[in-house]
């Protein structure tokens, strides 16, 4: 498959590498057990960090769906950092990218390219390792989340030495290690899977399509056709029966005053 690929498409090994091998983590559980207060991290650690990359990552900084102040925006920007997924800039830039490019070749993980370059493909090759700042200087322009992206690795080395010290190997090994390979790849499904299984409620230009079991798995986001049908929407679940818990918690920060501007359908 590579040979038909440009170079910059194909898959690096060397930078994915430690990628490939984090996955390999979880089973060192074979040595430190899976003690409930590792599984107990774990989960919580899964739904706090699905939260900063979908109302963080996703919402406020690619689509700015409310404000923020200031200390909050690094918050979360932080906070994003600590599920291993880039930069706050990088990660934003390049899903500003996926919409307006959606389901065509200049989409930067297009599904009509296949499962493995949507769930990760893209991610493992050259062609997207950079942060194009002209894509989101609206908050480039802010050094400190400048220097998060540069330096994406204190959130997770420190989320990890916090994790061994809570629960020791096993707190490392399952309550850090295991919950970010969850959290990557139930991010990734929404990149590969959200335009390919589920129900179109909206016509639109894309393949976008709603499914309550992704958005289970990620705090909401699985509601795919809603959200290309109206982007800026803070909330994606537009009725009421759709689960998108990282709304609720967005509108509980906004009854507190730290959120605002708080964009619904």
């Amino acid at each position: 498959m590579n040979r038909a690929l440009p170079p910059d498409e194909r898959l690096n090994v060397r930078t994915s590498l430690p990628f490939l091998a984090f996955h390999l983590i979880p089973l060192a559980a074979i040595w430190t057990g899976v003690p409930a207060g590792a599984v107990a991290l774990a989960v919580v650690s899964y739904v706090v960090r699905m939260f900063f990359i979908t109302a963080g990552y996703h919402r406020y900084f690619a689509h700015r769906s409310y404000r923020l102040p200031r200390w909050a925006q690094a918050v979360m920007a932080f906070g994003g950092t600590t599920a291993l997924q880039k930069g706050p800039l990088w990660w934003a830039a390049h899903h500003r990218d996926h919409h307006r490019w959606s389901d065509t070749e200049r989409d930067v993980h297009s599904p009509t390219r296949g499962f493995w370059w949507s769930h990760v493909g893209w991610i493992l090759c050259d062609k997207y390792s950079a942060t194009d700042e002209s894509r989101i200087r609206d908050f480039a322009k802010y050094p400190e989340l400048r220097w998060l992206n540069r330096n994406d690795w204190v959130g997770p080395v420190s989320l990890a030495v916090a994790s061994f010290l809570l629960a020791g190997w096993a707190g490392l090994v399952i309550g850090f290690g295991a919950s970010t390979i969850a959290v990557w790849h139930g991010t990734f499904l929404v990149n590969s899977m959200a335009h390919v299984v589920g129900r179109r409620r909206y016509v639109t230009s894309d393949t976008s399509r709603n499914s309550a079991i992704i958005a289970v798995l990620t705090l909401g986001e699985g509601w795919h056709n809603n959200h290309h049908h109206y982007q800026a929407s803070a909330r994606q679940g537009f009725r009421w029966w759709e689960w998108d818990p990282s709304f609720y918690a967005l509108w509980l920060l906004e009854r507190v005053g730290i959120v605002r501007d708080l964009k619904r359908p």
